[in-house]
C-alpha cells in the first residue's frame, strides 16, 4: 500500500524524507513530550483484547505497541519509511507480536471493509489535502460498532509552545483549513468533515498538559532545532544566531522543577459510524 494520492505528492515528499527522518532520530524527545496525553487517548480508545486496531499516522510506533498490547492486533500505517523501521524495530525489542506496519496513504490506500474496531491517531491526521476522502476511507474500515478515536491540537492560540518558537524562529504558518498541525483545531471543522465523511457527530473533549522539551535548555534546544531545522536553514548567518538566541531565551524562560515545559492544549475526538452505511 504503497500508492500517495498526487494531491499529497508534497507531504509524503517531506514525511518520507527530511522531515520524518527528524522525527525518527528524536523519536525518544517526541514521546516524552506528549506523553501526559497517552492516558486521555488509550482511556477514550477503550480497545478490548478481541479487538483490531488501525493506528493513522503512527509515526514511531509508539501508540501502535500500546494498542497492539491491549487488542488482538494493531495495525500502524505512515508516509515514513524510517519511522516506519523505528517502529518495527521497538515492537521486536519489546517482544510484541500481534503489529505489523504499513506504508500508506490513507486517503487513497485499500484498507479493507469493517475490518477495524478501533482507528486511532496521535497527532496523524492532520495533514491530508482532502480530509473528507481521508475520513470516508477510515469509515469504510472500521466495524458498524467500532470507533473512531483521535488526539489532535486544538486551535494555535491554544498552544504556545507553537507561537513561542515560531516568534523566535519566523516561518510560514500553515493555514487553520488546510493541511498542518492545526488543520483539526476547529470543532465545527471537525464536525464538519466527519460527518461529511460519514461518521456520526463527534464528541470533542478538550484535555490541557505540559508539552515538555528536556530536563534542561541545551536538551530542549537540540530537539527544537531540529525541528526547526527547515526554517532556521533558510536564515542567513547573522539572522540564525540571532532566531537561535531567541530561541534559547524563551526555553530558558520556560524551564522550571520539572524541565522544559509549555502549556498545550489537545482535542479527544470520538466518532461512531453514522447510519448511512
Amino acid at each position: 500500500m504503497s500508492e500517495v494520492d498526487p494531491a499529497n505528492a508534497d507531504a509524503a515528499t517531506a514525511w518520507d524524507g527530511p522531515t520524518g527522518d527528524v522525527w525518527a532520530d528524536h523519536a525518544d524527545s517526541f514521546d516524552a513530550g506528549v506523553a501526559r496525553y497517552l492516558p486521555h487517548l488509550v482511556e477514550a480508545a477503550a480497545i478490548e483484547p478481541t479487538m483490531h486496531v488501525l493506528d493513522v499516522g503512527c509515526g514511531n510506533g509508539l501508540t501502535t505497541r500500546e494498542a497492539a498490547r491491549r487488542a488482538a492486533s494493531a495495525t500502524g500505517v505512515d508516509l515514513s519509511t524510517r519511522m516506519l523501521d523505528v517502529a518495527r524495530r521497538r515492537a521486536a525489542e519489546e517482544g510484541i507480536a500481534n503489529v505489523s506496519f504499513v506504508r500508506a496513504d490513507v486517503q487513497i490506500a485499500d484498507l479493507g471493509e469493517a475490518r477495524y474496531d478501533r482507528n486511532i491517531s496521535r497527532n496523524g491526521v492532520m495533514f491530508f489535502a482532502d480530509p473528507v476522502a481521508a475520513f470516508a476511507n477510515l469509515a469504510r474500515a472500521v466495524t458498524p460498532d467500532g470507533r473512531l478515536v483521535l488526539q489532535v491540537w486544538q486551535p494555535m492560540s491554544e498552544n504556545p509552545w507553537f507561537t513561542d518558537f515560531r516568534r523566535a524562529v519566523p516561518s510560514p504558518v500553515p493555514p487553520p483549513d488546510g493541511p498542518g498541525p492545526f488543520a483539526l483545531g476547529d470543532p465545527d471543522r471537525v464536525r464538519s468533515v466527519l460527518t461529511a465523511a460519514g461518521f456520526a457527530e463527534p464528541e470533542l473533549r478538550g484535555v490541557r498538559e505540559p508539552m515538555y522539551y528536556g530536563p534542561d535548555v541545551a536538551t530542549a534546544d537540540r530537539y527544537v532545532s531540529a525541528m526547526l531545522g527547515g526554517p532556521l536553514g533558510e536564515l542567513d548567518e547573522a539572522a540564525r544566531a540571532e532566531a537561535r538566541a531567541a530561541l534559547r531565551a524563551t526555553l530558558a524562560d520556560h524551564l522550571g522543577p520539572d524541565g522544559v515545559t509549555y502549556p498545550s492544549a489537545m482535542w479527544i475526538i470520538t466518532a461512531g459510524r453514522g447510519s448511512g452505511w
